[in-house]
């Protein structure tokens, strides 16, 4: 049993699947937005998740994208600064990692990778340590340092998902595809957790946001371990969880990725979303 579908009998159906319906109805959105041009001709949102402009006013640059610019030598316009600007103050206030689960499309393809495995009962790989993300990000701001161009852009899975989708181009799903099977077949969660620098950059990005999940209720626990299950990033969980380490209930660390999948899967309803400065504890 799933643990959705175990938590559906303490709290109701939607209630142990609301965040996760919130997200995906966020992420189809998003897709929406830049697909409603090429698609139907209602152009909302043109460009796509690396730079876009809305409604032909807004300007929004993938911060990541800007500072592979500056690395490479490029001076990015006027507007890819403010648009760079609004991301970063956005992400900055509700947490950088809330782009991986709430916007990422390749989030879907990870999610759907995870709840294979656990469907197969696939317990074998090992992935690497989680701060190889940070190497990555190093190394891509590096590369376009030393050729003059935006190499990671030319192999981002988030980009070439895009891009796939507005324009049905199907060679460069192959990339999506063998993430799909390295997190399913090699290392669960492996590439969201381990290995994307974009996730560990906007995890650096929100590292003292606002929003955040707290344990309030933890002395309700009954230890069944679900929230660990579904967590992607689930060493988060325990020092807010089992005091290991603080005495805040309030989940800090910035590799949390403010989903909500602990939420919908406790039937004890331990935790829930709140600010960083809400200390209260039932405990």
């Amino acid at each position: 049993m799933s643990p959705h579908a175990a938590a559906g009998p303490l709290k109701g159906g939607f209630a142990a699947r609301r965040w996760l319906i919130l997200r995906r109805l966020c992420q189809l959105s998003v897709l929406a937005l830049f697909l409603s041009g090429p698609w139907f001709g209602l152009w909302i949102a043109k460009g796509n998740l690396a730079s876009s402009l809305t409604l032909g006013v807004l300007p929004l640059t993938d911060p990541f994208v800007f500072l592979q610019s500056l690395a490479a030598g490029f001076m990015p316009a006027a507007s890819a600064l403010i648009g760079a600007a609004i991301v970063v103050v956005f992400y900055a206030i509700v947490g950088g990692r809330l782009y991986c689960a709430w916007v990422c499309p390749v989030n879907a393809v990870t999610d759907a990778a995870a709840w294979l495995r656990r469907r197969l009962g696939l317990k074998s790989g090992r992935a690497p340590d989680p701060g190889t993300r940070y190497w990555v990000l190093g190394g891509a701001l590096l590369a376009a340092a030393l050729t003059s161009s935006l190499v990671w852009e030319a192999v981002n899975p988030v980009t070439i998902l895009q891009r796939s989708l507005i324009f049905g181009l199907g060679g460069g799903l192959s990339i999506v595809l063998a993430i799909f099977a390295y997190d399913l077949l090699v290392a669960g969660r492996g590439w969201c957790g381990h290995l994307c620098p974009m996730g560990a950059f906007y995890g650096l990005l929100g590292q003292h946001a606002l929003l955040r999940v707290s344990a309030v209720r933890r002395s309700a626990c009954d230890d069944c371990l679900d929230c660990f299950t579904v967590c992607p990033e689930p060493q988060v969980i325990r020092p807010a969880l089992k005091k290991a380490g603080q005495d805040s209930p309030l989940i800090l660390d910035r590799d949390c990725t403010n989903c909500g999948r602990c939420i919908d899967v406790c039937g004890r309803n331990v935790f829930h979303f709140t600010h960083r400065f809400d200390q209260r504890s039932d405990s």
